[in-house]
């Protein structure tokens, strides 16, 4: 069991030998209100939230500005927002974020979420209105994706996929419609999600033709390659504070890890410790 610190220290180290890269985001934005709780709300309480901070999040955000905190990094991310206060409000904060935008602007509004933590670390999340995706017919610079490293996608449409497949590698979660892909007609590098939510479970087998890897997550439990078997979790000697984006920030560090063509073993390492590290504190950036 490692401390914070040294966790932080290990990472710097390995982060130094890591070549510059150019990185993608291909996916979507949810403004989040988060709140501290002692307990997540049963049906008749009224329960209290001991502190309050909204960011723009989501999958695609977080692995976006996750990769982007690495200064060596060139992060674009391609996106949707609506037409807005809350969609401006993400664009600012974001690029403030150090994340490139390449922005499809909707007449629709920005998707909204609240995510709930109690003081166990545990998330409960609620998404409202429908989740504004990039699409291959979108204004977008999609044929800059040929000269990038690697791409990761969270939404998408077939179009946008295929272009994103110029890259050298391309990864994905399975909360992608897998029609898309099945669609698009192209193989990816890994499918990395969680092996205990069930609706990504339920989608592992749906993408066509299968990826090479597929990654499913289980938490402290560490989770599972295949081909490949199992693999660890990182565990620090702190309390979790806020497990809100851990998976997103695995999938970052994993993306991360083969851009550089590292091994997979040693890229999943890479995302277990930014998984670990992204726990110990409130919200999904610090």
């Amino acid at each position: 069991m490692s401390s914070k610190r040294e966790m932080k220290k290990i990472l710097a180290e390995e982060l130094d030998l890591m070549p510059s890269l150019k990185l993608a985001v291909i996916g979507h934005v949810e403004w989040v209100t988060f709140l501290d709780v002692d307990n997540i709300p049963k049906p008749g309480i009224i329960s209290h939230a001991n502190r309050q901070l909204e960011e723009p999040a989501g999958g695609g955000a977080l692995v976006a500005v996750k990769m982007a905190s690495i200064k060596k990094n060139e992060v674009h991310f391609f996106t949707s927002l609506g037409k807005d206060n809350l969609g401006e409000k993400s664009f600012a904060r974001l690029n403030e974020l150090g994340v490139k935008l390449n922005v499809a602007w909707r007449d629709l509004p920005t998707r909204k979420g609240i995510s709930l933590v109690d003081s166990h670390g545990d998330r409960a999340i609620t998404v409202i209105g429908e989740r504004l995706e990039p699409k291959g017919s979108d204004s977008l610079p999609w044929n800059t994706l040929k000269t990038f490293d690697a791409v990761f996608i969270t939404a998408g449409d077939s179009k946008a996929i295929t272009y994103a497949r110029e890259a050298k590698k391309v990864l994905a979660t399975p909360r992608v419609d897998p029609q898309e892909f099945i669609a698009s007609g192209i193989e990816i590098d890994a499918l990395i999600g969680s092996g205990l939510d069930p609706y990504e479970i339920k989608r592992f087998d749906q993408f066509l033709p299968k990826p090479k890897i597929v990654i499913k997550t289980e938490g402290k439990k560490g989770g599972e390659i295949i081909p490949g078997g199992r693999f660890n979790s990182v565990k620090l000697n702190v309390p979790i504070k806020d497990s809100y984006g851990c998976g997103d920030c695995f999938a970052a560090g994993v993306t991360t890890g083969y851009a550089a063509n590292w091994s997979l073993n040693r890229s999943i390492h890479l995302g277990t410790e930014w998984g670990a590290i992204n726990s110990t504190f409130f919200g999904p950036y610090k």
